[in-house]
C-alpha cells in the first residue's frame, strides 16, 4: 500500500554526503513512552553542529510538539499534520504555513465514509485545536474541545459555544470574543472505526473518497488521517528542501507507518525502523534498530563518523 501523493520516485541511493535528516516522531524517534532518549538528543545536536539540518516530519498537530521543541536548533521548523502545517518551534509552535482541507471536501468525505463504513466517527483538527463527535474516542481529552456531529463542526457558519474560559471581560460585550470556526482552517480530518481492520479501513476509505482528499494512517487502531488532495509529508518536505537548495538524494529519512511511505519513497536514503509496518518495510531497502533501541541515533552517529551514508 503506497501513498500516491509522493512528488517523485526515490532518488538513486549513492554514497553522497547528507545535508538534511527528516524523521518521523512516534514509533520512530520517540520511545514508546513518548520520550526522547539522551542518546538521541546528543545525536541530533551533533548533527546540527556538523551542518546537517534536522526536520521533524510528523502526523502530530502543532500543540503536541513540546516533546521535541527543544531539540531543533538552526531553522526551528517542523512539518506537522502529515504535511498540512509547517510550525516554528522557536516561536512556541506557531503555525507559519497551512495546506488546508477545504470544508466542502471534508463534508463530502464524512458523507462518503458514513455510507461506506457505518459506525465511523470523526474528529476535526483545526489550527486552533481539535473537536470531535460524541462517539469519537479522543486520545487526549481537550477541555476546550467542542463535541458535536461532524457536519456541524464543518459548517461554514458554525460558531462554538462560549465557555467561561472564552470570556473577554474587556471586550465590547463583556465577554463574547471568540472566533468562528471558519476562521480556523481544517488541517486534518480524523475518522475512527471501532471494528474494522486498520489497513482494510484505509483501503475502503481510499476507494470511497480517494478523489476528495489524501488518506493515510499512523495509529495501530482503525484511525484514518485525512488531508487535502496532494497533501503529504513528502510534498511539504520536498518544498522545504527546494527552498534550501537541497536535492532529494541529500536527504536521509526515517519512518515506521503508512503515513511515512511517501516521504521514504522520495528521499535519497530511507530507513525503516525495526518495528515498522510491513508496507514500510516493503517500500524501503535500508533498516535500522527499533525506536526503543534508538535506531535514528544509530544511523546519525554512523553518518557523522563516516561522513557519508
Amino acid at each position: 500500500m503506497t501513498d500516491a501523493s509522493a512528488p517523485s520516485l526515490r532518488a538513486p541511493e549513492t554514497a553522497v554526503t547528507p545535508r538534511l535528516i527528516a524523521t518521523d516522531l512516534d514509533g520512530t524517534l520517540l520511545h514508546d513512552d513518548k520520550t526522547v532518549s539522551d542518546r538521541t538528543i546528543a545525536a541530533l545536536a551533533a548533527a546540527e553542529r556538523a551542518g546537517l539540518e534536522v526536520f521533524f516530519v510528523t502526523g502530530r498537530p502543532a500543540r503536541w510538539m513540546g516533546v521535541v521543541s527543544d531539540h531543533v536548533h538552526g531553522h526551528g521548523l517542523a512539518i506537522c499534520a502529515n504535511g498540512a502545517a509547517v510550525v516554528d518551534l522557536h516561536r512556541g509552535g506557531r503555525i507559519v504555513e497551512v495546506s488546508p482541507l477545504e470544508r466542502t471536501a471534508a463534508r463530502q468525505v464524512v458523507d462518503a465514509l458514513r455510507g461506506a463504513a457505518p459506525g465511523t466517527s470523526f474528529a476535526v483538527e483545526r489550527t486552533g485545536g481539535i473537536h470531535y463527535e460524541p462517539q469519537y474516542p479522543p486520545l487526549l481529552l481537550d477541555p476546550a474541545a467542542v463535541v458535536a456531529p461532524a457536519e456541524k463542526l464543518l459548517a461554514d457558519d458554525f460558531v462554538p459555544p462560549l465557555g467561561p474560559e472564552d470570556a473577554d471581560p474587556d471586550g465590547p460585550d463583556g465577554g463574547t470574543d471568540l472566533p468562528a470556526f471558519p476562521d480556523q482552517p481544517v488541517i486534518k480530518l480524523l475518522a475512527h472505526h471501532p471494528e474494522l481492520d486498520p489497513d482494510a479501513f484505509l483501503a475502503l476509505a481510499r476507494e470511497a473518497a480517494g478523489g476528495l482528499a489524501t488518506f493515510t494512517r499512523s495509529s495501530p487502531t482503525a484511525l484514518l488521517e485525512i488531508s487535502g488532495p496532494g497533501v503529504s509529508k513528502a510534498g511539504t518536505l520536498a518544498r522545504c528542501c527546494a527552498e534550501r537548495g537541497i536535492a532529494p538524494e541529500e536527504v536521509v529519512a526515517f519512518g515506521d507507518m503508512p503515513n511515512d511511505i511517501a516521504m521514504l519513497s522520495w528521499a535519497g536514503a530511507s530507513y525503516a525502523m525495526a518495528n515498522a509496518h510491513p508496507d514500510v518495510l516493503a517500500a524501503t531497502t535500508r533498516r535500522t534498530a527499533s525506536n526503543n533501541d534508538d535506531g535514528v541515533a544509530a544511523v546519525i552517529e554512523r553518518i557523522l563518523r563516516d561522513g557519508h551514508l
